[in-house]
Parts: C-alpha cells; sequence; structure tokens
C-alpha cells in the first residue's frame, strides 16, 4: 500500500508541469532505490532483477493508476486553468528547494564550492525554455498530421522527458511543454484511454523514445549520484529554480497560445495550495519512516 501510495503521488507530480516524480521521490525519501531498482532491472543479476521488478510494480501500479486520474481531469481543464496549475508548483518547487536541502545537507553544506554546478542547472533550464523552438505553434500530434520527421521530434523529446522526471529537478512534465508537446501528448494519452485508437502510433513512438531514454540515462544517474553526489544535489536544486522560470513561461507553449504568468495572472491561493501538498508529503515520508 505504501508503495502504491508513493507512485500514485509521483504519477500526479508527473502529470504536470512544476515538480518531476523524482521529487517527490526524492521528498518521500525513496529516491535512491527507485533509480537504484531501475539501474537492477536494466543491467542486474537474476536475483536483483527480481526484487527491482517487484518494487516497480508496485510503485507502477500506483502510477498508471495516478496517471489515469490525472489525465483524464488535466486534459479537460489544461487550457483553461493554466494560471491556477502554475500556481500550484510554483508554490511546490519553491518549498521542495527547501526540503531536499535539508534532507541532502550533508552533501551540500561546506562544499560550497560546488554552487557553478547549481548556476549551470539554472541556466541550463533557463536557455531551453527561452530558445524553446516550437512555443506558441500548436504542434498537433494527431494520426493525420503524423509524418516521420513528427515521430523523431516525439521520440527524442520522450526521451529528454523521462529523463528529466527521474530527475529531482525539471518535471518531464516541464519539458514537455518548453517543447510544445504536453497538451497534445495528454490529449492522446486521454483518447487512448477513452478507446480511441487513431492516437496509439503517437503513444507507442512516444513509449519507445520513454524506453530508451530510461535505458540511457539510468545508469549516468546513478554514477553520478554514487560517485558525485555534492555535485549532482547543486545541479538538481538549479534546474528545480530554472524550472521556474519555465512554470512562468508554459502557457505561450499551449495549443492555444497564451501570454506568460504575471503578477496579475498569479494566484495565491493556488500557490498556498502548493505549499501544502509539499508539507502534506513531508508527513507521509515521516509516516512511512516510522
Amino acid at each position: 500500500m505504501l508503495n502504491f501510495v508513493r507512485g500514485f503521488c509521483m504519477a500526479l507530480a508527473d502529470s504536470v508541469p512544476g515538480v518531476s516524480g523524482g521529487t517527490v521521490a526524492f521528498l518521500l525519501g525513496f529516491y535512491d532505490k527507485f533509480i537504484t531498482s531501475l539501474d537492477h532491472l536494466i543491467s542486474g543479476s537474476k536475483e536483483e532483477r527480481i526484487e527491482a521488478l517487484k518494487f516497480l510494480v508496485r510503485i507502477g501500479i500506483g502510477w498508471v493508476i495516478g496517471m489515469g486520474a490525472a489525465v483524464s481531469v488535466l486534459a479537460s481543464i489544461f487550457d483553461d486553468r493554466i494560471y491556477e496549475i502554475s500556481s500550484v508548483f510554483l508554490g511546490l518547487i519553491i518549498f521542495a528547494i527547501p526540503s531536499i536541502w535539508k534532507e541532502e545537507k550533508d552533501s551540500l553544506k561546506g562544499k560550497y564550492q560546488n554552487i557553478p554546478w547549481a548556476i549551470l542547472g539554472i541556466v541550463l533550464v533557463g536557455a531551453i525554455t527561452y530558445f524553446n523552438p516550437v512555443s506558441g505553434k500548436g504542434i498537433s500530434v494527431s494520426v493525420e498530421h503524423l509524418s516521420i520527421s513528427l515521430a523523431i521530434y516525439i521520440f527524442v523529446v520522450a526521451m529528454i522527458a523521462i529523463s528529466a522526471m527521474v530527475l529531482p529537478g525539471i518535471s518531464g512534465s516541464t519539458m514537455l511543454l518548453i517543447f510544445g508537446l504536453y497538451v497534445p501528448v495528454i490529449s492522446a494519452v486521454k483518447e487512448v484511454i477513452h478507446l480511441n485508437f487513431s492516437y496509439l502510433p503517437v503513444m507507442i513512438i512516444f513509449g519507445c523514445g520513454v524506453l530508451t531514454g530510461i535505458a540511457l540515462i539510468i545508469k549516468i544517474i546513478k554514477n553520478a549520484l554514487d560517485k558525485h553526489r555534492s555535485q549532482m544535489i547543486y545541479f538538481i536544486i538549479g534546474m528545480m529554480i530554472g524550472s521556474l522560470y519555465a512554470i512562468v513561461m508554459g502557457p505561450t507553449t499551449l495549443e492555444h497560445t497564451k501570454a506568460a504568468m504575471t503578477i496579475h495572472t498569479f494566484h495565491p491561493v493556488f500557490f498556498i495550495i502548493g505549499i501544502v501538498i509539499i508539507f502534506v508529503l513531508e508527513k507521509i515520508k515521516s509516516i512511512s519512516e516510522n
């Protein structure tokens, strides 16, 4: 049940731009086990693969149910409620950073020579957002418009998104927003759930990109966390700070382009909801540890 709840919480984070499932895994205290299990599933011994599969299946069941529930709601409200949703995740990101600092203080405190890695994370996310080549172009991923070049684009973006999703920094959904594919992919998932299989080729291409991304990135992340944890945590925090800019600019990447968030379209009540969610996640972590 605990792993089901963990997976469910990860899915809710993964489904909307702002906080990655990796951030939730970090806040709930099972990130290292999650990454190790993915690594063992790919390249572990038979016993390691069996144990990893047991753990990931339990997480996966909660994730699938959470994602299905989130997509069913988000696909219909995201266009109309982008500023409210973005406000929630601004609160989540801003208050997740101190939580991660507290969790990783041994890796961060007194190792300020690694601050340039945080700056690199900020610049990376900021640059990707600023130079987004498809912002506001209304990318279509319906089967009628599925060309070879668009299929390659979806595959590559899926690889990037899943790489971000397993890092407790910028979310995979934020990456989809940056590359203009968030609403189309969410809508495609919803159509397949409702048995409209004309969108299935899009989902297959996206799924292949996700699997390829996992196979390529997990080993790199695990080795980096094992051997260069301080630099990685600073880099992750930098990406989280940079993702604040990505969230603010998120409305410009919608199919029906909207203005970037301003102080006038910011919703303080929803920002507070994001803060509350962080405290709830920390409470769940405390209960699970006890």
